[in-house]
């Protein structure tokens, strides 16, 4: 017996009028016309079914707190840094955990169930640390977690930012964290690239580091990053995300770049809302873009995955936590409306962001965990161009979310209609 038949489900990769059966929180089969009884089905009418949503960058320390104690007037990183040295003191555990627990409501609600939040080390205390600790293991049930111990105001920079990493590491804290370019100097960033990466190979721990977030073309964090993954056998499990100097940087040495990247199999996370808000604050015209080259490096075959980074907080007062809206932004501001550009891009915020964060039992193959998001959608490209409705958000075969079809109902002059803004069943094939 079946807990969950779910039918005529369209799944990512194009294929359509497939069943999908579920039982004990885990995929059982997937194929057309599954003939089993089940305990409920659910029926799809041809929507689109692709694995949760998952935001590989985020700051859930610092999310919902904008405005307090002020506005971003200049829109910058720096300022916004701060604006956060400013809160900090202010901040207690029942203030974190509250804000971070309503923003993964929102997360969950939009069908993203799993964060990777950078969470700041630099407070001695390490108050949020042990708060999101805390709020990771109530909210297990539901959505997935991952930390990062990120020194916002630099690992040689603030002085007790060595000690502060590896007590919040013992504490729990899944993955090493670092913020290169915001050093005093080249050489200290170079050096705690190193150190950082040492310590993850030492505990046997990913690496996300926060890297070249800069308009500057001489930050190149990046290549030693890429340097120390390879000398240290960690290729797989580093992560350089913004990588903002790369819009900036001549093409001669991305073209060097781009292969070392490559070479030391990183991913890429870039976070287009963001990145395109907080650089090129500077410049008059032409103004850059901000946002690091998705399109040649999805084209050179780097894996690339796209961050929601902040929502409401001392960077970047907006946001909703969509991840179909980050994926929209990067298609335009990256310049990929192509299909299979945007196609990477669905998967820059679905699979690719899950491999970055080596989540356990996430896809749609038999023996996955039964996380499923139901979309109002056709296709991944529909389900970008609408930011498509979350019809159902599924955790271990449960429905945990549901949100009502949109549409729209139209009186002109009398003629009645219903608008879904679906494109023409002839158009979408």
């Amino acid at each position: 017996m079946l807990d969950l038949l779910i039918r005529n489900a369209t799944l990512p990769d194009g294929r359509a009028g497939i069943d999908i059966a579920i039982r004990g929180g885990r995929i059982a089969e997937v194929a057309a016309g599954i003939d089993a009884p089940a305990r409920d089905t659910l029926a799809l009418d041809g929507w689109l079914v692709t694995p949760p949503f998952v935001d590989p960058h985020f700051h859930l320390d610092s999310t919902l707190s904008a405005g307090r104690p002020r506005n971003n007037r200049s829109g910058t990183l720096l300022e916004g840094i701060e604006i956060w040295a400013d809160l900090v003191p202010t901040l207690t555990p029942e203030d974190v955990k509250g804000r971070a627990r309503e923003l993964c409501h929102w997360s969950i609600a939009r069908g993203c169930l799993a964060i990777r939040s950078h969470v700041d080390v630099t407070d001695d205390s390490l108050m949020a640390v042990d708060a999101l600790i805390e709020l990771r293991e109530e909210l297990a049930p539901w959505i997935d977690l991952q930390l990062v111990a990120f020194p916002q105001n630099g690992y040689y920079r603030y002085r007790n930012s060595p000690d502060n990493i590896v007590r919040a590491l013992d504490r729990g804290v899944d993955v090493v964290g670092g913020i290169p370019h915001f050093e005093r100097t080249t050489d200290d960033g170079a050096r705690s690239v190193k150190v950082l990466c040492e310590t993850a190979a030492e505990r046997g721990l990913l690496v996300d580091l926060h890297c070249d977030e800069t308009d500057d073309p001489n930050s190149r964090h990046v290549e030693t990053l890429a340097r120390e993954t390879e000398r240290l056998g960690l290729q797989g499990r580093v992560v350089g995300s913004h990588l903002s100097s790369m819009h900036s940087m001549d093409n001669a040495y991305v073209g060097k770049l781009l292969p070392l990247i490559a070479e030391a199999e990183m991913t890429a996370i870039a976070n287009p809302l963001i990145n395109i808000s907080l650089q090129g604050r500077n410049d008059t015209y032409p103004k850059r873009r901000g946002m690091t080259r998705v399109k040649e490096m999805v084209a050179t075959g780097i894996p690339v995955a796209l961050g929601h980074d902040c929502v409401m907080d001392p960077w970047y007062g907006l946001g909703s936590h969509d991840m179909l809206e980050v994926a929209h932004m990067a298609a335009h501001v990256g310049h990929m409306t192509g299909v299979e550009e945007m196609r990477a891009l669905f998967a820059g915020v679905t699979t690719t962001a899950a491999a970055a964060l080596h989540l356990d039992g996430y896809g749609l193959e038999p023996g996955c965990h039964a996380d499923l998001v139901v979309l109002q959608a056709r296709d991944p490209v529909e389900a970008i161009r609408l930011r498509a409705t979350r019809l159902h958000v599924l955790r271990r075969g449960a429905v945990i979310a549901r949100t009502a079809p949109e549409s729209v109902s139209l009186d002109l002059g009398g003629a009645h209609r219903t608008v879904d803004f679906l494109a023409p069943q002839s158009a979408a094939e």
